[in-house]
């Protein structure tokens, strides 16, 4: 059994289908869709730091007093179709999901005991969306089902009252963060919980270590749950499960410790935005790319969509979830279920990232450019004559190599039509017999 204490929790094992799993989708959505300006933080844009575009939109749009509450009614998902996202995230080829289950706006997605009259059950859509969409996931999908809960909340007084008395008092976590959590948990038994938001507080003052002993020891979900790393203020990066570190978080080099690169398809925020503009958004070559460094660096990729006040997932972000899930219909095999290899990138050539499938005892090289010349020189495989064999993944026949001497070796590819070519955003080499 595992004690309450970071010692003891940090030497859980992580369930192994997490690091498989590779590529998730993380979904933030809320009452924050509804003005869906600027950020998922407009509230506290608009009423804290009363920044002027967030003032200037309210003043232009909104009649005087009204407030963010008021936005609560008009968070309606008259669109929601859990099937449908259901659907849309299994064509992704990602393994699991994260559906912000409550953001910093305190605003429960689900009709939760400890969250009167601000929640989806009660106010707006009168619907469980968690429990829509966990029926959808689990029914038609393949993916594990996570969920995204933020310990504190902007503006609830019996927080902002705990923060006053410097956190000496536990007013907050005891009657709202950490009943949701044991709610949340029992409830819908999500596979992953994604921790955020510790509002500058020690995680002795949320009572972390006590929930995490819960969740490994006793909870339904105990044999297969994954944490990540925001259980209170200096945990991240250093304790839980899976590390985080930061919002967009890619180092380019080998970890020690497994993570995630958690973020967003819109450069600019997580939640949905009226005025975004097609520019603000990554491209599936910018995805892609993303993907396959994070892979071949030890992490996994979480790629956020923000869906709109009405439920829909708009357009562009089902393309590029679409777009992905081709792309790994073709590449998975060095995605998947891959560990990362001896050197993660390549050293003559940029844009090429490596991963190693233990089962098949083969490198897989990945490169981002098609080579004008035709030959890929590779700087890292040590290639053996007569033993190496070269493969490019969606096309049938070996390709020749010869070796660059102690290390290296070039590659001849294919002269192909770009309608011939396996996929469109980058391609895989599978490489066996190599040192």
């Amino acid at each position: 059994r595992y004690e309450p204490t970071w010692g003891s929790l940090d030497a859980r094992p992580l369930p192994t289908w997490f690091d498989e799993a590779k590529f998730g989708v993380f979904i933030h959505w809320g009452v924050f869709s509804v003005p869906s300006f600027g950020s998922e933080w407009f509230w506290w844009y608009w009423q804290k730091e009363k920044r002027a575009p967030y003032v200037k939109f309210m003043e232009a749009n909104y009649p005087p007093g009204f407030s963010y509450e008021d936005f609560g009614p008009l968070f309606t998902a008259e669109f929601f179709d859990p099937n449908q996202w259901a659907d849309i995230l299994k064509a992704s080829g990602a393994k699991y999901v994260v559906l912000t289950s409550k953001h910093h706006e305190g605003f429960t997605l689900w009709g939760s005991k400890y969250s009167w009259n601000w929640n989806a059950v009660d106010v707006g859509p009168k619907r469980d969306l968690v429990a829509e969409l966990a029926t959808s996931v689990r029914n038609r999908t393949d993916l594990r089902f996570g969920l995204y809960h933020s310990l504190f909340e902007w503006f609830n007084p019996l927080f902002l009252e705990d923060a006053t008395n410097v956190f000496k008092t536990r007013k907050f976590p005891a009657s709202k963060s950490l009943p949701e959590l044991y709610e949340i948990v029992t409830k819908y038994q999500p596979e992953i919980i994604w921790s955020d938001g510790d509002g500058n507080a020690p995680d002795t003052y949320w009572n972390s270590t006590d929930f995490l002993a819960w969740l490994y020891n006793d909870s339904p979900v105990r044999d297969t749950v994954v944490t990540n790393d925001r259980w209170g203020a200096g945990s991240i990066c250093t304790h839980g499960g899976f590390y985080t570190c930061s919002d967009r978080y890619n180092p380019g080099h080998l970890l020690p410790h497994k993570w995630e690169n958690c973020m967003t398809i819109d450069k600019r925020s997580w939640g949905y935005r009226r005025n975004a503009q097609l520019d603000d958004y990554l491209t599936i070559e910018d995805l892609v790319e993303q993907l396959v460094e994070t892979v071949s660096c030890g992490g996994n990729l979480l790629m956020n969509i923000g869906p709109t006040h009405d439920g829909r997932i708009a357009v562009i972000f089902e393309e590029r979830l679409r777009q992905m899930g081709a792309w790994l219909k073709v590449n998975g095999g060095a995605i998947y279920g891959t560990k990362p290899w001896r050197a993660q990138n390549d050293t003559l050539t940029p844009g090429v990232w490596y991963t190693f499938s233990p089962k098949e005892g083969q490198v897989n090289a990945i490169f981002l450019n098609w080579p004008v010349s035709g030959t890929l020189e590779l700087g890292e495989p040590q290639a053996k004559l007569g033993e190496t064999q070269a493969k490019l993944v969606g096309y049938k026949e070996l390709l020749k190599w010869v070796a660059l001497g102690e290390k290296g070796i070039v590659i001849t590819l294919p002269q192909l039509t770009p309608q011939q070519l396996p996929c469109q955003w980058g391609w895989t080499l599978q490489l066996t017999d190599v040192d």
